[in-house]
């Protein structure tokens, strides 16, 4: 039996596992990198052993230095996890003749799965149906195509071709992403299906032969050909279910399957069936499954690892629905530009449970309140999934519980998942890979425009009741009392992309509010009043109508969560000190990064929309186009250059003349 695991991983699956280890009683082990340190997950951990470094090439990808942690810390089993080796038949293999139990398939299972091409020729084999596929970009006559990465996943390496001009950069833009993520830049090609859904099939197996299909799952809505949003089960047509059951059975035992995977398909809109993938590993979304099955997959893992044979003989019937979404660190209306800096604060409401089965609203993150978001690992923040008798009340519930959160010091996707599950398209199933490129309106902030005057009023009023809190005298006094009318308080913010508004107020000697005003405004302003005010609480009456608004403040950053939405604000200093002027037309590093390619030359003139530059950052490669026509003047960072947030990538001046 195993009596200390050890999870060669990070984040939100590492807490995950060794919840499950704590309710068994295994011990577990975390190894960590230098800017894991700090992290959740090591702190949760029975032993923790460090890997010098903080890339994952120097840590989480090191196979030497994870079989000698394991060692050190007296493991006597190793789980992957997902990512990083979780699909490496050579880490699966040195596992084993290390003498410890491989929570996962066999390597040959692995190394069978994990090369696309091979996998897709030894299913075809077993009947499972496949998608017309080239290995040579020049054989490519069928458009629209898709361009994928032989080895890894999670959409990185894949491209979309429209036609056969695109296609030469696709394939090399896909190689270079496959090649820094995966070491192994081998791509193909496949027909790419226009509104298609993604769904996958939960498989299970044991070493006595028996491998079971445990539901389905759609996980159609993507960004980047990335998950966003999965469910249990999938909303299927009559017959799709049972035929994607025995397709994913067919492919377990084809390959002697044994333990956790999953099977992906592509359901073309006349019903048709392709195989995708199979992944030989648990699935980010394996909750929405635990949550419609009572099943705890990793228990289950851990359980046919010890050579034990599945507690169960069929396909469990499905109770309830249940929706899971991915919570990243990242501005999707920024092209999905992923986002650093430190949760100052982290919390959902209603939460029932975490990392186990749960009925109701299920939290599995990988940080805290006080965590630090940094560049080096994937954006996810966490999964938020929530189970319900119908599909409509579990989507209502999650929306309500995303909208309700208060996360505060770093942007995320939270506006965009809430608008997804309140939108009616999702709620009435009509769902494909295509979703959001259909629904540009989903990315407009949960605030509306019109409210940003009042969120900012109470932002305002919130900051001033914290100075009066503060003072060492006369505290009690209204803040900016005089014994005579006087001018306007007036309080500057900065917010979204380098906006500002400036808020003007009075209250009078009871401390109500007399006037208020925003520059710039949205027309005449409502009628407040001011019920309340605290440094952490502003209750105003707009209209006739009262509302609360939250406000938490870290430094010059105020956070105010609202009934119709929340906002980050910056308050500016009244005197600024001197700042370096830029030069005209400088275009900035959004976070630190990588610059992976340069693809312009100084003095050469582009146009607006032209690549200039490629950012690798948080596992992504993340264009810089040119803002306006004009001409390349200066590129301070060359291939390969590290950046911080702020540094300047390169100079385009609007300009009609060549320098010289």
């Amino acid at each position: 039996m195993i009596t200390r695991l050890l999870v060669a991983n990070r984040g939100e699956i590492a807490r995950r596992v060794f919840a499950t280890c704590r309710a068994v009683g295994v011990q577990t082990v975390a190894v960590h990198s230098d800017a894991d340190a700090g992290a959740p997950f090591v702190a949760e951990a029975d032993h923790a052993v460090r890997l010098p470094g903080a890339s994952p090439a120097e840590t989480y990808l090191r196979i030497d230095l994870l079989l000698a942690a394991a060692r050190r810390a007296g493991a006597d089993a190793v789980h992957p996890g997902y990512g990083f080796l979780a699909e490496n038949a050579e880490f699966a293999t040195a596992v084993i003749d290390a003498g410890l139990t491989w929570v996962g398939p066999p390597p040959k299972v692995i190394a069978a799965m994990g090369d696309k091409l091979a996998a897709k020729a030894l299913l075809a084999e077993a009947g499972v149906p496949m998608l017309p596929t080239w290995t040579d970009p020049d054989q490519v006559t069928d458009f629209p195509a898709l361009v994928k990465a032989a080895a890894g996943g999670g959409g990185r390496g894949m491209r979309v071709v429209r036609d056969a001009d695109g296609l030469a950069e696709a394939v090399a833009g896909a190689r270079r992403e496959a090649a820094s993520a995966f070491g192994d830049g081998t791509i193909f090609i496949e027909r790419y299906v226009e509104r298609g859904r993604h769904v996958e099939v939960q498989i299970l197996g044991d070493t006595h032969g028996t491998v079971l299909a445990l539901g389905v799952r759609d996980c159609s809505i993507q960004r980047r050909h990335q998950k966003v949003v999965e469910e249990a089960p999938g909303v299927l047509p009559e017959g799709v279910r049972q035929r994607l059951h025995e397709a994913a059975v067919a492919a377990g035992r084809a390959v002697d399957y044994v333990g956790a995977g999953t099977v992906e398909f592509l359901l073309a809109p006349a019903g048709d069936l392709y195989f995708l993938e199979m992944n030989t590993r648990l699935q980010v979304e394996h909750p929405v499954t635990e949550a419609t099955t009572g099943l705890d997959l990793v228990g289950l893992q851990l359980l046919v690892a010890e050579g034990e044979p599945l507690p169960l003989a069929a396909t469990p019937p499905a109770e309830g629905h249940a929706i899971e979404v991915r919570l990243c660190a990242e501005d999707p209306t920024q092209g999905y530009r992923p986002a650093t800096g430190t949760l100052h604060r982290f919390a959902f409401p209603g939460v029932a449970g975490e990392f186990a089965p749960t009925r109701g609203l299920r939290l599995d993150s990988g940080v805290l309140a006080g965590s630090v978001v940094g560049v080096h690992y994937d954006s996810m923040l966490a999964k938020v999934i929530a189970w319900a008798p119908t599909r409509a009340s579990a989507a209502r519930a999650l929306a309500g519980a995303l909208a309700r959160a208060e996360l505060h010091g770093v942007t995320t996707n939270r506006d965009l998942l809430v608008r997804i599950l309140r939108s009616p398209e999702f709620t009435a199933g009509e769902v494909d890979t295509g979703f959001l490129d259909r629904h540009p309106e989903l990315f407009a902030p949960l605030l509306p425009a019109g409210q940003l005057p009042l969120v900012a009023l109470a932002a305002a009023l919130g900051c001033a009741a914290a100075r009066r809190a503060a003072a060492p005298v006369l505290a009690g006094l209204p803040s900016g009392w005089r014994n005579v009318p006087a001018f306007p308080q007036v309080t500057r913010f900065a917010w979204g992309e380098g906006e500002e508004i400036e808020v003007r107020y009075r209250l009078d000697r009871a401390g109500r509010l007399a006037e208020w005003s925003t520059s710039p405004g949205t027309g005449s302003p409502p009628q407040v009043s001011l019920i309340e005010a605290t440094p952490a609480r502003v209750v105003l009456d707009i209209d006739g109508v009262r509302r609360t608004f939250r406000v938490q403040r870290s430094g010059a950053e105020i956070f105010v969560d609202g009934p119709d939405g929340a906002a980050s604000l910056t308050e500016l200093p009244r005197l600024p000190l001197p700042t370096a002027e830029l030069a005209a037309g400088s275009l900035l590093a959004p976070l630190p990064g990588a610059v992976s390619r340069v693809h312009v030359e100084v003095g050469q003139r582009v146009a607006a929309g032209d690549l200039l530059l490629t950012l690798e950052a948080m596992k992504l490669e993340h264009p810089v186009l040119a803002p306006t026509d004009g001409v390349v003047t200066e590129l301070p960072v060359p291939d390969g250059g590290q950046v911080d947030t702020g540094a300047v990538l390169a100079v385009v001046n609007p300009s009609q003349e060549v320098p010289a």
